[in-house]
């Protein structure tokens, strides 16, 4: 099987621009760039090497850097965002703060003659997000693309085989970005399209039957996708040593809790154990407004309760968790910032009374699992669910959450979902979330004061990069009309446009 290596420097969409390689069934493997060198790259037998972005300057002594030899290794090379400038920088070249200033969203790309610009258009739009710039070039190397305010925004030693572009090939917002990797890794690397999903899942299969050889497993089951996928892969490697548990921490989407118990658990195969456990999370959140703590309380409380249950049904030596890529990344991840704590990444105590954690999709993105989902037989109703946080509406109640604001939320999203869904409207995720902004309103000729409902919908197909989704004003007349006439308590609905980035999908 051939493989591309994704050598880590840290960025936000390292694992996403390993996806857009796999997507093109190849193998890409992602390594931090500590824990490799040119020996082992060369015995691995690796087509070509990315280097990925970052949130560093090249130029300074603390940021992260590499050997330059492996630009010699006669093994291509792509480099991106800082990995562009690092392989400037690595072959000699000078790297200095823009002179016109950061560049950030979308730009113009003008791009010329080069194997990596095989079908692109000379003019297109690319996803840019950087500070610092290629000043002057390595000897060798020639610039093949840029923008107005990037004179480098793509260059190349074609003799060498190293290439960089200062843009993000891999977001979904660079118009023909997939089209340069693709290029990259065909045209230049001369992949062949030798790996599929089901290699990801005979693997894993394997991997977790031997690993997990006369052990117990207590999964989280919170109904999603993620974690209903994780249940049957799991369940397929190791059967009845798997034990669902699904906590009911009140935060739950409207009537979710008895679908989650009465079709995900019969469809599934496994056994699944519901706990009722609202009041118990209620008390921890009590007085509670600032996001990061409510992840870090609801992640600390789901351990307690699965740590409860697992004495109460023997020892587990396990916990699963259905962990995807996106929150692995929000979280934190070797050399990536933090964006904000999921509560099975993040949010996990120091002390556990399990053996350990297993995440069997934890470098995999939501079409991934998806995909994995259907090739294992789950029903498309499952695999097709809506998205949703962790931490539930914990995280779409904005400042303190109460009981009575999770019922209105509740009857409000409801309203909101099901509006779209008869309007045969589609984005990839859509929701509610209540805000702590209170307006004046008036009903029936008296004054009232209530909350201001937020309305979210958003069109991505890696949830890395999302767009707002512009939705019919019908759809949002309808929603608009029934949750301020329906749900006492709201007196206001607005809209989200915002895309992701600079906002998240979820407002917390």
């Amino acid at each position: 099987m051939e493989k591309i290596l994704v050598l880590d420097f840290g960025g936000q969409y390292n694992q996403l621009i390993a996806r857009r390689v796999r997507a093109e069934n190849v193998f890409a493997e992602i390594v931090p760039y500590g824990k490799t060198d040119c020996e082992k790259i060369l015995a691995a037998g690796y087509k070509g090497i990315i280097f990925t972005g970052g949130p560093n300057s090249v130029y300074d002594t603390a940021s992260p850097h590499f050997d330059p030899a492996v630009l010699g290794l006669g093994i291509p090379v792509l480099g991106i965002c800082y990995g562009h400038q690092l392989a400037a920088y690595m072959a000699g070249g000078v790297i200095a703060p823009a002179e016109n200033g950061s560049e950030y969203g979308k730009a113009e790309l003008t791009a010329g003659e080069s194997v990596l610009f095989r079908d692109v258009p000379q003019k297109s739009v690319c996803w840019m997000s950087h500070t610092d710039c290629v000043k002057e070039l390595p000897d060798g190397f020639s610039v093949i693309a840029r923008t107005d305010n990037c004179p480098c925004a793509a260059m190349a030693d074609e003799k060498r085989r190293v290439y960089g572009v200062q843009f993000h090939p891999e977001v979904t917002h660079t118009e023909y970005g997939r089209q340069i990797l693709r290029n990259f890794v065909f045209g230049v690397c001369g992949c062949k399209p030798d790996w599929k999903m089901d290699d990801f899942i005979e693997t894993s299969v394997e991997k977790y039957r031997k690993e997990l050889a006369g052990k117990r497993v207590l999964l989280a089951l919170s109904g999603g996708v993620d974690s209903s996928v994780a249940a049957a892969l799991l369940h397929r490697a190791i059967g009845s040593s798997l034990t669902c548990v699904f906590v009911d921490h009140g935060l739950m989407r409207k009537d979710e809790g008895d679908i989650i118990e009465n079709v995900i658990g019969k469809k599934l195969g496994v056994n699944v154990i519901r706990i009722n456990a609202e009041e118990r999370f209620l008390a921890r959140l009590k007085g509670v407004s600032d996001p990061e703590r409510k992840r870090h309380i609801i992640g600390e409380e789901f351990i307690r309760v699965f740590e409860d249950e697992s004495e109460a049904l023997g020892k587990m030596d396990y916990l699963a968790q259905g962990t995807i890529y996106p929150d692995v990344i929000e979280s934190g991840k070797g050399d990536s910032a933090v964006i904000k704590s999921h509560h099975n990444v993040g949010g996990l105590p120091d002390v556990m009374k399990f053996e350990g954690i297993v995440e069997p999709l934890r470098e995999l993105f939501k079409d991934e699992v998806r995909e994995v989902g259907e090739k294992l037989g789950l029903p498309r109703e499952l695999v097709w669910r809506q998205p949703f946080p962790g931490p539930g509406l914990g995280v779409r109640v904005i400042g303190e959450v109460t009981k009575e604001k999770l019922d209105m939320l509740r009857e409000a999203d409801a309203i909101f979902r099901e509006e779209t869904d008869k309007a045969g409207a589609a984005p990839n995720q859509y929701f509610a979330v209540l805000t702590d902004t209170r307006s004046v309103g008036v009903m029936g000729d008296a004054r009232t004061y209530g909350y201001t409902l937020a309305l979210r919908a958003v069109t991505t197909d890696d949830f890395m990069t999302a767009t707002w989704t512009r939705l019919p004003y019908e759809i949002l007349e309808a929603a608009s009309g029934r949750i301020t006439n329906e749900i006492k308590g709201i007196t206001r609905v607005v809209y989200d446009i915002t895309s992701k980035p600079p906002a998240t999908v979820e407002w917390e």
